[in-house]
């Protein structure tokens, strides 16, 4: 089987990380070589961007230069990660990618989508996930469940913004790629349903 892109995304606390390594233990178990990664993250680079679009304290970050420092990130991680696994084969498991600039660039911050839709163009031009995870649930109940975690930059924003980043991801999830991923249910039946997503597509591939 040819490498396959699987994107998970949603807004804060829908427990799409948690799902990461179910998917890939689910995939290796079938035999196939298997890459987790991260957005904004997956290098020694993206990392360090990560650092500043979730936690820089030192000055108010601009919505633009966050826009650009989230695809600077993005195509470090598509060059040195994401797509030399691909060419081998592997299938490569990103939490978040560039929907989630959609949702919380165009969405959160109300940005133009054909900025984003331009720097895509520029970033990862032949690059589009095979299948991605939506994790959806009401933003406020994904909220309480990481209220006793540090809130970032981003889990710190106004009710306002999730609502929008939870509108927009749901615009976009009309596409054929998406499978929606009811978020709101306990962990095990969260699980149960990407696995049976995957195995789905799995299935279809063959």
């Amino acid at each position: 089987m040819a490498g396959c892109f699987i994107t998970l995304e949603g807004a804060e606390g829908v427990g799409k990380s948690t799902c990461v390594p179910y998917i890939a233990d689910f995939l290796a178990d079938r035999g196939h070589e298997v890459v987790t990664t991260r957005e904004p993250g997956g290098t020694a680079i993206a990392e360090s961007i990560r650092h500043i679009l979730l936690w820089s304290e030192e000055e108010t970050l601009d919505d633009v230069t966050e826009l650009l420092l989230h695809f600077a990130g993005r195509r470090q991680h598509v060059r040195e990660v994401i797509l030399p696994a691909l060419a081998r084969g592997a299938q490569v498991i990103c939490d978040r990618f560039t929907d989630a600039t959609h949702a919380y660039q165009g969405g959160g911050r109300e940005m133009p989508s054909q900025w984003i839709e331009f720097l895509a163009s520029i970033v990862h031009p032949d690059l589009e996930p095979d299948l991605t995870l939506l994790f959806d649930m009401d933003p406020q109940q994904g909220l309480k469940r990481i209220a006793s975690q540090r809130a970032d930059r981003y889990e710190s924003e106004s009710a306002d913004f999730m609502a929008r980043v939870r509108g927009r991801y749901l615009a976009r999830a009309r596409a054929d790629r998406f499978v929606l991923i009811d978020a709101s249910q306990d962990e095990l039946a969260v699980r149960d349903q990407a696995l049976a997503a995957i195995e789905r597509f799995l299935d279809a591939r063959r």
